[in-house]
């Protein structure tokens, strides 16, 4: 393979149906929030890079929510501060290249209109986005699912209009009322994939080459690992093993860097997980354990919807995954399993083993030697990777420490920023 080209859309969708599982109360929200704002900037007349980019916006305004627990709070009680998840959002864009145009509209999605029309309380130029993704996302939120949506929407409309030129900017909340009369537009709004009902060729969506793709999943995987300073680390460790065991079994240029992409995103599904599982120090209930085997599965789903990705899909969900069937969640075994598949098994394996956990400190050289062969003698891992490991030791442990070690000095950094 020589090159790979992603569609922009498809990985953000699919970002944003992860965001989508962490709280099931807010199912389907950022792709509601997404399709309102995107009818409502088209409504108002905007520039079609503009709507594209308001859309997008949409897609991953929350992507700033890095706890569970707060989802729902976040949007009625967070205060306009450092700590807000729409600032939290816009500084991980910020240093995102592929996608920091939209790191303003994501900042100040939050931000009340007569809180400077326009302009922040940092003197910083509002973005005519925000207000619209503003609107959309108190709209969406008032939404009662078990209600039909056309008889909803009057007193959905009077609430907003109460708030005219104080929280909302007066021409959004027109154009709003222009669209509560056409029927479709809710219907639309209250499918399963409200998206899927625009027209998404128009926007002539950027295709992705492989290093902008690991830019963006980096990104993601930072908010995977950062909602538990126990996890902020992990997915560095097993992507950049990954993309080593790979470059030292011969993968070209490319499929190491896929792999590097699948490392990132391995933990996907983790999202799903609450806190209290992840960072539970002592053993699991069977209840619990069985929630966090389901992560995997998540993991599949979540990025079987990307073009493009069907190798990466494989090689980062199918790490719980053995070869004499008895890992999880598709039990498949023997030749099922590609050769990059087992590379992240082995990478996985090696990287939960050697680092620290709050309840354990990481194994030593002849502990996790040991723990390996035992896993192939055990018919679980592949004996070619497991040696090829174990022949460069040194080399791998000296990379998971460092990786490892830069992720959490990020970790530290991001959290002491000042806006």
């Amino acid at each position: 393979m020589d090159e790979i080209r992603i569609n922009l859309f498809a990985l953000l969708k699919s970002i944003s149906n992860a965001q989508d599982l962490v709280s099931p109360l807010l199912s389907n929200h950022h792709q509601q929030v997404a399709y309102l704002s995107f009818r409502l900037a088209k409504k108002l007349g905007l520039p079609l890079e503009e709507q594209r980019d308001i859309f997008l916006a949409g897609l991953v305004h929350d992507i700033g929510a890095l706890s569970s627990d707060k989802r729902l709070e976040f949007i009625e009680k967070e205060p306009m501060n450092i700590d807000n998840h729409a600032f939290i959002g816009a500084k991980l864009m910020q240093e995102c290249r592929p996608i920091q145009d939209l790191a303003l509209i994501i900042k100040y999605h939050h931000l009340p209109w007569n809180h400077g029309k326009g302009t922040s309380h940092q003197g910083e130029r509002v973005s005519f986005g925000s207000h619209i993704i503003h609107l959309a996302d108190r709209v969406c939120t008032m939404i009662k699912k078990d209600k039909n949506i056309l008889t909803q929407l009057p007193h959905i409309l009077a609430t907003i209009k109460a708030n005219k030129d104080s929280v909302f900017v007066a021409g959004v909340i027109e154009a709003l009322e222009e669209l509560s009369v056409e029927e479709y537009t809710w219907l639309d709004l209250m499918s399963s994939y409200p998206v899927n009902r625009i027209d998404i060729e128009q926007f002539h969506m950027d295709l992705l080459d492989i290093d902008d793709v690991i830019e963006i999943t980096l990104l993601f995987s930072r908010i995977i690992d950062f909602r538990s300073r126990f996890t902020a680390k992990h997915s560095a460790g097993v992507a950049n093993i990954a993309y080593q065991l790979a470059k030292l079994k011969g993968f070209t240029s490319i499929q190491c860097k896929m792999m590097l992409v699948a490392g990132y995103l391995h933990d996907l599904g983790k999202l799903v997980i609450s806190n209290d599982i992840l960072e539970k120090p002592g053993s699991l209930t069977m209840d619990e354990f069985n929630e966090m085997r389901s992560h995997t599965y998540y993991t599949y789903q979540l990025l079987d919807s990307i073009p493009g990705f069907e190798e990466i899909k494989e090689w980062a969900a199918y790490h719980h995954e053995r070869l004499d069937g008895s890992g999880y969640p598709f039990h498949i075994k023997g030749d099922g399993l590609s050769t990059g598949a087992r590379i992240m098994a082995v990478a996985d394996v090696f990287t939960a083993i050697t680092e620290d956990r709050p309840y354990r400190l990481g194994m030593d050289d002849e502990q996790s030697i040991k723990v390996l062969n035992n896993m192939v003698q055990n018919n679980a891992l592949d004996k070619e990777i497991v040696d090829i490991l174990i022949h460069n030791l040194q080399m791998i442990k000296e990379l998971r420490e460092k990786s490892q070690r830069m992720a959490n000095e990020k970790y530290e950094a991001f959290f002491r920023f000042k806006g």
